[in-house]
Order: C-alpha cells, then sequence, then structure tokens
C-alpha cells in the first residue's frame, strides 16, 4: 500500500510540476521580451521581496499541517485533524495579511532601499497573492495530510494557468496604456502587470481548492462523525505544535536563498582580487546562476513531489509505531531518489554543452563557458534530491531540527570551498559549483546518518544504487553514440531532442531489464497497467 501511495502521489505532483515548470517559462521569456531589461529590473526585486515574504508564510505550515493531520488519520482523531487545520488557516491568513500589509504601505520605501524606486507598483500588485496563497497552502496541506495529492496538483496548474493568461495579459496592457503613466515608465508599469498574475493566479488556486474542499465536505463530516476516540487537545497546544514543526522548516527553506547571496558576495569579490575585471566577473557569475542552475532545478520538481508525498506517510507510520510500513516507506523513497538522479547525472553530463545551447543559441560563447559548472552541478544532484528527501523523512520522523543543522554546515563548507577554488584563476567560477557540490555532498551525508539513526531505515544499495547506477551508464552510451549520429544532419537542437528521447527509452528497458523496478511495482501506480500491457507484449519483463 505505502509503495502504491508514495508512487502515485510523487507521480501526480510531478506532472504538476513539470506542467507549471512549462507554464512558467512561458510566462517570463514574453514578458521579458515586451518589458525590456529596464522592465525586469523592476520586476525583480519586486518578485524576490514577493519570494521572501511567501517563504516565511507558507514554507513550513503546509508541511506541520501535513504532518499533524496525517499523524492524526493514522489513529482515527479526525476531530482532531479537522481542528489543525482550522487553527493553521487561521495562522496562515494571519501570517498573509502581514505579507500584503508590509508590501502595501512599505513598497515606497523598500524600492528605495534597494535604488530601484520603479518597483513599487510591482511591489504593491504581489499583495493580494501574499494574502491568498497562505490560505490556500493550508487547504492543500490538509489534503496532503490525507494522502490526497490531487487538489494541490490540479491547484497548481490552475494557480499557472491564470498566473500566465492575465499576467502576460496585463503587463502587455500597463506597458501601452495611460494607467500610473504619471507616476511610472512603461516598463515599471509593465512590471507591475505581471506582478499581478501572481496574484490573479493565487485567487484561482484557491477558488479551485475551495471547490475541491466543497466537494470533499461531505466525506469528511462523516468521518468525523465517526470519530469515537474522545481525543482533545487545547487550541494553544495545537499552536504551539505547528509553530515548533514549522519555524525549522521555514529556517531551512531560507538557508538556501541566504546562500546563493552570500555566494553572490564571495564569487565576484573572489575573482576580481585573482585578475577579473568586474564586467567579466559578472559575466561568468551569470553563466553559473543564470545559465547552467535552471537546468539543475528543472529535474528538482522531481524530488519535491517526493518530499510532500513522503512527509505524511513516514508520519502515519511513525506515529502508530509500524517499524516495517515506516522503512519501507523511507527505503522506497530513496530508491524513487536515486532513479531519477542518476539518469539525470548521466543525461547532463554527457548533453551539458548540446542543451546549453539548445537553450541559449545566441549566446554561444557564454553557453559553452557554463558547460563545465553545468556539469559539476550535475552530480551535485544526486546529492541534492537526497538531501531533499531525506529532509522530507526527517520532518515525517519530527526531527525537523537536523535537516536546518546538516544543511547548515554544508553551506559553511561551501562557502570555504568557494572561497579557496573560485580564488585560483584557472578555476574560478567552476569553483563555486565545485562548492555547492560539496554542500550537498555534507548535508546528505549527515542527513543519511541521521535517518539510519533514528529510523533503522537505510538505503538498499543493489536496488537504488547498483542497478539504477548500471542502467544510467548505458544509457548514456547510447545518448552519447545517438547525439553524434543526429549530428551528422547539422541541428545541434535535433541531435539533443533525439538524444535525450533515445536515452529515456534505452533507460527505461534498462531499468525493467535489471529488475530496478518489477512489474507489481508498475502496476501499482496510475496508468501502470497500460505500462506493464506494453512491456509485457515487447516481453521486457
Amino acid at each position: 500500500m505505502a509503495k502504491k501511495s508514495l508512487v502515485t502521489s510523487a507521480a501526480v505532483l510531478a506532472v504538476a510540476g513539470l506542467i507549471v515548470k512549462i507554464l512558467g517559462a512561458c510566462f517570463r521569456i514574453p514578458l521579458t521580451n515586451w518589458i525590456g531589461a529596464a522592465g525586469m529590473a523592476n520586476y525583480a526585486p519586486a518578485y524576490a521581496i514577493y519570494s521572501v515574504l511567501l517563504v516565511v508564510s507558507t514554507a513550513g505550515l503546509p508541511v506541520a499541517t501535513s504532518k499533524m493531520v496525517s499523524e492524526r488519520y493514522a489513529v482515527g482523531q479526525y476531530k482532531e485533524a479537522d481542528r489543525v487545520f482550522r487553527i493553521s488557516r487561521i495562522l496562515m491568513t494571519a501570517l498573509g495579511l502581514a505579507g500584503a500589509l508590509v508590501v502595501i504601505f512599505g513598497a515606497s520605501g523598500i524600492a528605495q532601499l534597494v535604488h530601484v524606486p520603479g518597483s513599487a507598483l510591482a511591489m504593491q500588485a504581489t499583495a493580494p497573492a501574499l494574502l491568498i496563497v497562505p490560505l490556500m497552502s493550508a487547504y492543500r496541506g490538509y489534503f496532503q495530510g490525507q494522502q490526497n495529492m490531487n487538489p494541490t496538483a490540479v491547484s497548481q496548474i490552475m494557480e499557472q494557468l491564470f498566473r500566465v493568461g492575465i499576467g502576460l495579459s496585463l503587463g502587455y496592457a500597463m506597458m501601452n496604456g495611460s494607467l500610473f503613466a504619471e507616476q511610472y515608465d512603461s516598463g515599471a508599469r509593465g512590471a507591475a502587470g505581471g506582478c499581478f498574475g501572481a496574484s490573479a493566479g493565487a485567487l484561482a488556486g484557491l477558488a479551485t481548492v475551495l471547490l475541491i474542499y466543497g466537494l470533499s465536505r461531505k466525506a469528511i463530516r462523516a468521518r468525523i462523525r465517526k470519530d469515537d476516540t474522545g481525543k482533545h487537545e487545547s487550541s494553544g497546544k495545537i499552536l504551539k505544535t505547528l509553530i515548533l514543526i514549522a519555524i525549522p522548516i521555514t529556517i531551512g527553506a531560507a538557508l538556501l536563498p541566504l546562500m546563493n547571496a552570500i555566494d553572490s558576495g564571495i564569487v565576484n569579490y573572489r575573482l576580481e582580487t585573482t585578475g577579473w575585471d568586474v564586467q567579466t566577473a559578472n559575466d561568468l557569475y551569470g553563466q553559473l546562476t543564470s545559465m547552467a542552475d535552471p537546468i539543475i532545478g528543472f529535474p528538482q520538481v522531481f524530488m519535491q513531489a517526493i518530499i510532500v508525498s513522503i512527509v505524511p506517510m513516514v508520519s502515519a507510520a511513525n506515529r502508530i509505531g509500524d517499524r516495517e510500513e515506516l522503512k519501507g516507506t523511507i527505503s522506497l523513497g530513496l530508491r524513487m531518489t536515486t532513479m531519477i538522479a542518476f539518469p539525470c547525472t548521466s543525461g547532463l553530463l554527457i548533453l551539458a554543452k548540446p542543451a546549453l545551447l539548445l537553450l541559449y543559441p545566441y549566446q554561444v560563447e557564454s553557453a559553452i563557458s557554463a558547460t563545465p559548472c553545468l556539469r559539476v552541478l550535475a552530480i551535485g544532484f544526486i546529492f541534492l534530491g537526497l538531501v531533499t528527501t531525506m529532509t522530507g523523512i526527517l520532518q515525517g520522523l519530527t526531527r525537523q531540527n537536523w535537516p536546518v543543522i546538516n544543511l547548515a554546515i554544508g553551506i559553511a563548507v561551501k562557502i570555504i570551498v568557494t572561497w579557496i577554488l573560485v580564488g585560483i584563476h584557472s578555476i574560478n567560477i567552476v569553483g563555486a559549483a565545485v562548492g555547492t557540490l560539496c554542500a550537498y555532498l555534507t548535508a546528505a551525508t549527515l542527513d543519511y546518518i541521521c535517518v539510519v539513526r533514528f529510523s533503522g531505515a537505510r538505503i538498499p544499495v543493489n536496488l537504488a544504487v547498483v542497478k539504477p547506477l548500471l542502467s544510467s551508464v548505458v544509457m548514456g552510451i547510447f545518448v552519447f553514440g545517438a547525439y553524434r549520429l543526429f549530428m551528422l544532419t547539422g541541428h545541434n537542437s535535433i541531435a539533443t531532442v533525439m538524444a535525450i528521447l533515445i536515452g529515456a527509452v534505452v533507460y527505461g528497458i534498462m531499468i525493467i531489464k535489471t529488475k530496478g523496478i518489477t512489474r507489481n511495482e508498475v502496476i501499482g501506480i496510475r496508468f501502470g497497467t497500460r505500462i506493464a500491457a506494453v512491456c509485457d507484449r515487447l516481453k521486457l519483463w
């Protein structure tokens, strides 16, 4: 049951995450073309402030809600689960209101502080989203605690659809219209229109999840009426527990943006002190952050799907003391992580340069220069995936402080490694990528020690390492050969896409042939019966 639930839940969220990522690209590219660099200079600080405030209000509490609801559902305490949700909803609404008030009344001051006065209107345009998204996240956390990921997935897609549609339409209209024309130039107005897309999307997402909640309300009430446990916790105790769980998770979520901010200062300073001029130093850092990093972020969608799915399952098994279920869920989560991470790493190591040239055809020199960084980050992706999954596992085990401590140690290692390597002229910006790899390697090692200590579960080496690694190596050989073959057409884009498709097919065949995944496991996922039938006809089992 755990296998079916975890794989299915992660698959639902992964598909939704990919759709959201693609829609996000469809939003950012045309908006940039319309409002130009000057307009994006107003958009960037507004979106950065929005992201920071959103982390504060939504990073920890939905996970805490999911965890506490799942624990109560596991022992039949449906009334208490509903009370957790109601208290979480009030708390998150209050946090959302605080964030909205900050940008409504503080936008001008913040815009002056970051030396981009035109960004004030864009900041204020995000205020409704800051109010709505936390409330929406409370509903998502409630459903996730019931191990129902569909409301989250559907509302995410609806949110992004409206964000793209309204954001682009309003961005174009405001850029060419007269509204606010006396106070702001066209770029600032266009940026504000684009930012308001986040608010429109949030409203659509909330409406979607409210509709689903309304349709589910009858079943929820029926479960509450059957609750005869007699358990009743004080509201103060529930609130305190929510906050105690949420705070370290929120701090952990804030560490990565903090790491990037520190990284920026260290990298540019060290590059300049070793002979690079300011413009070249900025270009080198841009190759890492604007070219290599976003590519790594794309497969990270799968890891986020695993963490959201695994927290309530681990929490439920831990609450009822089912050690076999707990170990099975944890082992499967780690196994799913490596089954995704190994082929992604293999593919990126081989196709790093072609992929960068495919995505940045008008910046050939920079794309080629960013290739070593992407290859280093591709190796780091394995450890990033493990950190992501084990963070969710430790949160489910009510050990949420440990991932924060371990990541902080990893960041300290990164700072030291980055400082040393970036200061070596021949290594330069690649040293920052190596520092990131070391950070995730350190955090993953420490997280794994904690997982073994607190649960007794271990990575199933044969299933989670040997078979995916072997399959990924074979896949890599075919990817390399396919790319060289299709490059005879003279088109990098055709060769890259075909190599990726062939690689996916080869990896799928190899993981089945090596019994890295069984027929029963395939049948257990959504549409798995059809996939298994195709494999039967091809005699792959």
